[in-house]
């Protein structure tokens, strides 16, 4: 398996689309306040303890409405050459907690991937290529950070279209160093077939970290900035 394939599956459901996470309950000591009103996440991304770029998301207050943003971009070398490249950026709009409108793209070594949704009166439908399918509920995109996010049992992958059923359960207590200091959290573990991960939370539902090892044998971490 190269590089870039033992990345690619490791990642292919984890660099999701962001949500909202209700203002409400969003903790200013973890999350950076953004122009406007509005919050941002920024991740380190590592391979194996090891840089390979970044992902940053930000929620814009939009009306009644809210407005995620998301942008991520991975460079993994090997020897003097780049042995895979990964860009991936989306859009999305949300109202009562329900996914409205979404603009995903991704290029994976030159190779660009497209996942359009809307919704409509009988659904959300979702667009990959010539394909659409109609989901007839409320949609939640990967929602890492957002509270309502651990209590779901289907979401959807804005790289690939899908609508996968996850099984997402608390494992442990523990001590993780976050910006420098040793804060409580609370582990997770998320179940979605060929992906499978680890999540911490601080004890009031705050996204503090993210890890998840290929099938290589390759860690993968988010962390947070």
């Amino acid at each position: 398996m190269t590089i870039g394939n033992t990345v690619w599956r490791a990642i292919s459901g984890l660099l999701v689309a962001a949500t909202l996470v209700p203002l409400a309950t969003a903790a200013p000591s973890i999350m950076a306040a953004g122009g406007d009103g509005g919050r941002e996440w920024q991740f380190q991304v590592l391979l194996d303890g090891d840089e390979i770029g970044y992902h940053r998301f930000e929620l814009v207050e939009d009306g009644d409405q809210h407005r995620v943003i998301s942008e991520a971009s991975f460079t993994v070398r090997f020897l003097f050459f780049d042995a895979y490249r990964y860009e991936h950026s989306n859009e999305e709009l949300w109202r009562d907690g329900c996914l409205q409108r979404m603009e995903a793209q991704t290029e994976v070594n030159g190779k660009s991937l497209a996942v359009l949704g809307r919704q409509i009166e009988d659904g959300f439908v979702v667009a990959t290529g010539g394909d659409e399918s109609t989901i007839s509920e409320c949609v939640m995109s990967f929602a890492y950070w957002s509270p309502e996010f651990l209590e779901q049992e289907r979401l959807l992958n804005s790289q690939t279209g899908e609508y996968v059923p996850v099984t997402i359960e608390p494992v442990s207590e523990e001590l993780l160093k976050v910006r420098g200091e040793e804060v409580e959290a609370i582990r997770y573990s998320l179940d979605a077939g060929k992906l499978d991960m680890q999540l911490w939370y601080s004890p009031e539902r705050e996204w503090l970290g993210l890890e998840s090892t290929t099938k290589g044998g390759r860690l993968l971490r988010y962390v947070l900035l």
